[in-house]
Parts: structure tokens; C-alpha cells; sequence
């Protein structure tokens, strides 16, 4: 029902590597904007590293989801369930653009 630990860790070794290549796209939009490159070209290359930004916060969400709100072989009685899915709610609302 769950993911293995193992597939966690693969989502965050994931997690790890995207931020590293968005880290090497900000380096380089920076050396565009200092070598007076095109705007177009610039806003072309900075949509992309928001696009990939955007991706990490989605597996980074749903890591989050399953590793924080998982706890195998613990009943939750329905108060703690229904405070447990607000948490859950409040977090995704801060990720859906206004």
C-alpha cells in the first residue's frame, strides 16, 4: 500500500539531482543577464528554471505527503485523522497559484 523506503530515497536522490541541474540554470541565466544576452533569450531560460522548480515542489509534496503522513501500524482515531488531513490540505493550498 505503501512505498518502500527505498522508493522514498530514489525520490529524494531525484529531489537532489533536479535541484542540482536548476542550480546550474540560475548560474547560467546570471551569466546571460551579465554578458547582455537577449531578453527573450533570458525569460526563455528563467520560465525553464521555474518550470523545473515547479516540478521539484511537486515530488518534493509528495514525499512529504507519504513520509510524514503515512506512520504504518498506527490507528488514528477521527479527530487526529481530520487534523492530520487539514495539515495536509494547508500545505497543498500554499502550492496552487492564485
Amino acid at each position: 500500500m505503501y512505498p518502500p523506503a527505498e522508493s522514498i530515497k530514489q525520490m529524494q536522490d531525484d529531489i537532489q539531482s533536479r535541484l542540482k541541474k536548476i542550480e546550474g540554470q540560475i548560474r547560467g541565466l546570471q551569466g546571460m543577464i551579465a554578458a547582455d544576452k537577449e531578453c527573450e533569450q533570458i525569460l526563455t531560460q528563467a520560465r525553464a528554471a521555474q518550470s523545473a522548480l515547479k516540478a521539484v515542489c511537486n515530488l518534493i509534496l509528495k514525499v512529504y505527503l507519504v513520509r510524514c503522513y503515512r506512520e504504518p501500524g498506527r490507528e488514528a482515531g477521527a479527530e487526529e485523522a481530520f487534523q492530520r488531513l487539514g495539515q495536509a490540505v494547508d500545505m497543498l493550498s500554499k502550492f496552487f497559484d492564485r
